[in-house]
């Protein structure tokens, strides 16, 4: 985040420095996060996300299907059971609990630290496609959406971040092909 204002902060500074008057200044506004995280380059993280966690997911899904079980059966039984048969399907039913939540708790963090690398690996290419955006869109200001309250959505430049993006990140493949 912190990034994302500094370069909401240069941005600004940039062209508070240069003199515009405020009445023919063009605004955009833009949600970094978003921009990025609608790239084509975080659709293959995802992916990749995806099929690291695969397993993980297949695994949860049946420990969830066994509480399921666990749970239906001792509300079928649970007048003719003893109360070692109710200790033992609730300690079984604490088993599947603690692995689902193990599971959950390492998917989510392993989450976290790839959304984080993710974001700093695309800094210098989200400032680049912002730098682009506002050279062929004559943007006098850019604001990050969080500043902004309000504002008109013909303001919003969101998506053509993403879509500058993509296309650098395409020619930076196509260069690199040749």
């Amino acid at each position: 985040m912190k990034i994302f204002k500094n370069l909401t902060v240069v941005l600004v500074f940039l062209f508070v420095s240069q003199g515009l008057s405020a009445q023919d200044t063009k605004i955009g506004i833009l949600n970094a996060l978003q921009a990025l995280f609608n790239s084509d380059a975080a659709q293959v993280v995802q992916e990749e996300l995806e099929q690291e966690f695969a397993q993980d997911e297949q695994r949860a899904n049946e420990l969830t299907e066994e509480l399921q079980t666990l749970q239906e059966e001792y509300q079928q039984n649970e007048a003719v059971m003893s109360e070692d048969e109710v200790r033992r399907m609730n300690s079984n039913a604490q088993d599947l609990q603690v692995q689902l939540q193990l599971i959950q708790e390492r998917v989510q963090t392993a989450l976290q630290e790839k959304n984080q690398e993710f974001l700093q690996s695309m800094q210098e290419e989200l400032a680049q496609a912002v730098t682009d955006v506002v050279a062929e869109g004559g943007f006098d200001l850019i604001l990050n959406v969080d500043a902004a309250p309000y504002f008109a959505p013909v303001l919003d430049i969101t998506a053509r971040v993403t879509a500058k993006l993509n296309q650098n990140s395409q020619n930076a493949t196509s260069s690199g092909d040749q």
